[in-house]
């Protein structure tokens, strides 16, 4: 395991402990986990067994009940994956500060993933804390660790780019997995194998306004979504992976977003493929997607109109009275009641599939200039939006995904009215590069409300 993954958070007093603890927050599988792997590893070392720990957070920020039924789903098929590997597995519902740190009281050593938004990074500093016990953190859900691909905030992906594909060599390579000698026995441990989804979804106090969508969770049905790609869309990938018609794309983002697939596993099949579908595959999943994860961790402002750079925000700013063709307010476009079909076709595949395809979100996100009263209005409509419906919401791809749309990591364009020099996107423009008819006849028998 490449040492750049490997981050001690505490030191703590050592101690022979019951066992190694592994708090799984942002890695939610079984496989191609790193974090997992090093807990097995330590434990190994100490004699010991490992215990996952999986603390179920009532208010996550923004989650509801459409995020909290994918990923329990998930987790019940981890718990029972882990319990096949000799591990132990155990939800609590609560703050990981409290929890972690008493699991972590009778543990050798506490070993967790990674997590870049604000919230995750404060939970992990309030455990190290908190912690008696050494305290590690082991970067597993990017493929080149973050610190080691630049440090600090890229302007562009040309920049970051540069950095990462020299990398590939060393970082892009599969994992050496093994269970632990010691299995975990149990003892006073109540274990959550099987795991009582319907049971914890009650307990949960959520916005249940949102439903769930029909789409398999966990990490096999990430691993089938992976292969089905790979096999009948990957060829076809590189040219017609901007055609929201054509659908190409890998449906791969919510099961990275929960964690139940590995973006190293993604990206190192796709790369033995090879051809230019896999090249453009891994601009999408490692430069693109690393790029976000660059911007909120450098950028402690990356889901705020402060974050966007000087240049956008002046431009925004100097065009913020011009007059606009439409207001909607936010319940109107909520509703998809717009007098733009194409937009409300995304706006409908978001509400009721929880994702829009990508190029249809960048034209989604930069029409939101238009219909709102300015573009700090803009910004929060489409992370309320997009952070409720999409289930890659709350993530670091998603934050800066809709920041894009308002000039981050881009350059300034011809000024225009609304715009500035953002760029920009129009109907017209939109119907000159692509037949929409199979995207508009796919979402017209949708309502316009979930």
């Amino acid at each position: 395991m490449e040492q750049e993954r490997i981050r001690p958070r505490s030191t703590g007093r050592s101690a022979r402990g019951r066992y190694v603890l592994y708090w799984m927050q942002a890695s939610q599988r079984a496989s191609w986990n790193h974090a997992l792997q090093y807990a097995v590893d330590e434990a190994d070392r100490k004699g010991r067994p490992v215990l996952v720990l999986f603390c179920l957070i009532p208010d996550y920020p923004e989650a509801n009940l459409r995020h909290y039924a994918f990923m329990l789903e998930g987790l019940a098929e981890t718990g029972r994956d882990l319990a096949d590997r000799g591990a132990g597995f155990v939800v609590e519902v609560g703050s990981p500060p409290e929890v972690v740190a008493s699991y972590g009281a009778r543990a050798a050593l506490v070993v967790t993933d990674c997590g870049y938004l604000h919230h995750q990074r404060l939970w992990r500093r309030q455990v190290a804390e908190r912690l008696e016990r050494p305290f590690v953190e082991v970067e597993t859900d990017v493929v080149v660790p973050v610190e080691a691909a630049y440090p600090k905030q890229a302007v562009s992906a040309a920049v970051l780019r540069r950095r990462i594909r020299p990398a590939l060599d060393r970082f892009l390579t599969p994992m050496e997995e093994k269970a632990p000698r010691v299995r975990f026995s149990g003892g006073d441990f109540p274990s959550s194998v099987p795991l009582d989804v319907e049971g914890l979804l009650g307990r949960l106090v959520v916005d249940r306004s949102v439903p769930t969508v029909p789409l398999g969770s966990g990490n096999r049905a990430a691993r089938q979504a992976l292969q089905r790609f790979l096999d009948e869309r990957l060829e076809r990938y590189a040219e017609e992976r901007n055609d929201p018609g054509r659908d190409v794309c890998s449906g791969l983002s919510p099961y990275l977003h929960f964690g139940q697939l590995s973006p190293l596993e993604a990206a190192w099949e796709a790369s033995r493929r090879g051809g230019a579908g896999a090249e453009a595959f891994l601009e999408e999943r490692v430069v693109r997607r690393e790029l976000a994860v660059n911007a909120v961790y450098y950028n402690p402002a990356y889901d705020a109109w402060e974050g966007l750079p000087a240049w956008a925000r002046d431009t925004l700013s100097r065009h913020a009275r011009d007059p606009r063709p439409a207001l909607y307010s936010r319940e109107e476009l909520e509703a998809a009641r717009t007098e733009d079909p194409a937009w409300n076709a995304a706006q409908r595949e978001l509400v009721h599939f929880g994702k829009i395809h990508g190029y249809m979100r960048m034209y989604w996100g930069r029409q939101l200039l238009l219909w709102t009263r300015n573009p700090r209005e803009a910004f929060r409509v489409g992370l309320y939006l997009n952070n409720k419906y999409a289930l890659d919401g709350r993530d670091p791809s998603s934050y800066v995904g809709v920041a894009w749309c308002l000039g981050l990591h881009d350059r300034p364009f011809k000024e225009r009215p609304i715009f500035g020099q953002v760029r920009s996107m129009t109907p017209q423009g939109l119907r000159r590069k692509l037949d929409l008819t199979v995207y508009l006849e796919k979402t017209s028998h949708l309502p316009s409300r979930a």
